[in-house]
């Protein structure tokens, strides 16, 4: 079936540390599955500031200009790949939840449905990190302020989500990317300017979304109707609560698995660009309510776009 015959949910959670309130605010983290990882970065240091007016990491250079931020104590985090080394808690953690897809999310012939990215290079563009995301061109979250820009055409990434466009025309339907984000954070107990994503991107086609439900042939991923707090002018009704049923459900599951059984759970509406309606997590932990990761049903014209030919799935 072609893309745009499919909508997507989409889901990041787990940080290092918080997140700025005026940057956008991060997906959800997931971890990973099978390790396919392109453009895999060396955990070496790799970035140097050889003269005043270019940034060289991994191999290229960056000419400098007037947004050229990024300080060469940032610099110094770059590659370490934290989540990649043995028994690193970032890399237990990733572990812990890649066994739980591993297990629970297989394919027809029993292999995993979902492959991971956890190599991918830190350094995108700021079309992958905004533009393609729907991001507006005035948005906060694009500040000097709250970013390490190489120069206007370059930066660090500040969310995982700065691949998700080229994962999903690639031609996934089912991936976790994990990796090191940068924001300029002043650091305090909850904030630092480098931590840590896991993103989970799911794209459902209209077979597989009503195959199990009684009727289900009679129902149909999209409309032309109206935008509102629930959803895209694109699609169903239908579609849009069967998404959101497994989209909580997964991420349910798998907050189970992280903490255990009996764990409180409550879902806060929220905003982001790519996805509507969207969702925050919060979990009961040792007493306070604990935000844990961020959700929602991907804007279809993200799913859509840059799509010259038809991509089958």
């Amino acid at each position: 079936i072609i893309r745009e015959f499919a909508m997507a949910m989409l889901w990041k959670f787990m940080r290092v540390a918080k997140y700025s309130k005026t940057a956008l605010p991060p997906k959800i983290k997931v971890r990973g599955i099978p390790t396919h990882s392109r453009q895999s970065v060396p955990s070496d240091f790799a970035a140097s500031v050889p003269c005043s007016n270019t940034v060289e990491l991994f191999g290229k250079s960056y000419p400098q200009d007037d947004y050229s931020n990024v300080t060469e104590k940032i610099l110094s985090k770059v590659g370490k790949n934290l989540h990649n080394k043995k028994h690193h808690p970032l890399w237990l953690i990733k572990e812990q939840v890649k066994d739980h897809f591993y297990k629970q999310y297989t394919g027809r012939r029993g292999n995993p449905l979902f492959s991971v990215y956890d190599g991918l290079s830190p350094v995108v563009t700021v079309q992958q990190n905004f533009d393609k995301l729907l991001v507006p061109p005035d948005h906060a979250s694009r500040r000097k302020e709250d970013n390490y820009y190489l120069n206007r055409d370059h930066m660090l990434r500040a969310h995982t989500s700065a691949h998700q466009w080229d994962l999903i025309h690639s031609g996934l339907d089912a991936f976790l990317a994990v990796g090191d984000v940068y924001r300029r954070d002043t650091i305090d107990s909850t904030h630092y300017p480098v931590f840590h994503q896991m993103e989970g991107v799911r794209l459902f086609s209209c077979h597989e979304l009503f195959s199990s439900i009684k009727d289900g042939e009679s129902f149909q991923l999209f409309e032309q109707g109206h935008r509102t707090a629930h959803k895209q002018e694109c699609h169903t009704m239908e579609a849009v609560r069967l998404v959101e049923f497994n989209l909580k459900q997964v991420l349910t599951k798998l907050m189970t698995h992280i903490f255990g059984d009996g764990l409180q759970v409550r879902w806060v509406d929220c905003y982001f660009p790519f996805t509507h309606p969207s969702f925050e997590m919060e979990i009961n932990f040792q007493g306070e309510w604990l935000e844990v990761l961020g959700c929602g049903i991907m804007e279809q014209q993200l799913v859509n776009s840059g799509t010259e030919t038809p991509l089958l799935h």
